[in-house]
């Protein structure tokens, strides 16, 4: 029981120094991401999460705003309370500005879920010349692993505007996001 309770206390405290780490560090992009995880890069970037931002121009997916009771030809790239979920990093340090600034935060990254990569990927943690890092010095550097649902309740919640909308983390997990494979490295 003790033993159960210690290791209960271990896992929320690296949860949430994982929190604090992620909040603290500034967004770097996708492409960083691509140079050792291409498989998983380009199975997301296929996604609707990974294209979230292009719904929001003006006619694209004109037909599901219409049933949404949205207006098909408005521009909803300006829109904070839209932009906030269908890009990476809003109003957080190196995150989405505008389409011109940061055309590469468009869309919903890697660093959505995993937390902002400014600190893990870092000479001596998550790089491409520290192939053997350990998984728990960069999740205590900020990375978010395991994906927990209140990262995706973020954005996938009541203010969604789909009418009845429930999101069923369970069910989303186990679909996946993007194709996972096994790592080349060992990380444990």
């Amino acid at each position: 029981m003790k033993k159960a309770l210690v290791l209960s206390l271990l896992v929320v405290s690296v949860l949430l120094l994982a929190a604090v780490a992620q909040a603290e560090h500034a967004y770097v992009g996708t492409k960083g991401c691509k140079k050792c995880h291409i498989k998983q890069w380009k199975s997301w970037s296929e996604t609707k999460m990974a294209n979230a931002f292009e719904t929001l121009k003006p006619g694209v997916v004109a037909e599901r705003k219409a049933e949404l009771g949205l207006d098909a030809d408005k521009d909803y790239t300006a829109d904070e309370e839209c932009v906030r979920c269908h890009v990476t990093g809003l109003g957080k340090e190196g995150g989405f500005t505008s389409i011109d600034d940061t055309p590469d935060l468009a869309g919903v990254g890697c660093e959505m879920c995993h937390g902002a990569g400014g600190s893990y990927t870092q000479d001596g943690l998550m790089t491409l010349k520290n192939k053997e890092f350990k998984r728990a010095d960069v999740v205590a550097a900020g990375l978010i692993y395991p994906i927990e649902e209140s990262v995706c309740t973020q954005c996938h919640n009541e203010d969604n505007p789909i009418p009845d909308y429930t999101f069923d983390y369970e069910a989303k997990k186990a679909e996946g996001i993007h194709e996972s494979t096994p790592l080349k490295y060992n990380h444990d």
